[in-house]
């Protein structure tokens, strides 16, 4: 994937990822837990990069999703909350801004039309809590 986007703004951290974020029912309903429930304590954004080295990218100001998305051209960015069992991940509009709180992914476009399994879910839910725990990121 990418460079980072490295900024005074920005607060990057590299780790292994594994853990969990949004837990997933096996009937595909998503339950909040410790992740998804915190985010409105939280005033920074975090972009957990689904590479091979993992690692959290906290924003402390507001930006774009273009910010994001035009330094890892092969990439796009998808909100943890618009994710579904069955679905595509939803990409962010380069337009639309980061909301702080949020917990988003950076992974790569050839994932972009394959509609997401629950293992998907799972995988994503662990790489994210284990990013945010070993980088020492606050929710």
């Amino acid at each position: 994937m990418g460079g980072c986007v490295s900024s005074p703004k920005t607060k990057t951290s590299k780790g292994s990822i594994g853990g969990q974020g949004k837990q997933v029912q096996a009937d595909g309903n998503k339950q909040e837990d410790e992740l998804s429930s915190t985010k409105n304590k939280s005033k920074t954004t975090k972009v957990i990069h689904m590479d091979m080295d993992g690692w959290v990218q906290e924003l402390k100001q507001p930006i774009q999703a273009k910010a994001i998305t035009s330094q890892n051209p092969n990439c796009f960015l998808c909100s943890s909350e618009s994710l579904s069992i069955g679905t595509c991940a939803p990409q962010v509009p380069d337009d639309e801004d980061l909301q702080p709180g949020h917990i988003y992914f950076l992974m790569p476009l050839s994932r972009a039309h394959q509609p997401l399994s629950l293992p998907d879910l799972c995988t994503f839910a662990i790489k994210a809590s284990s990013a945010l725990r070993a980088n020492d990121v606050d929710l």
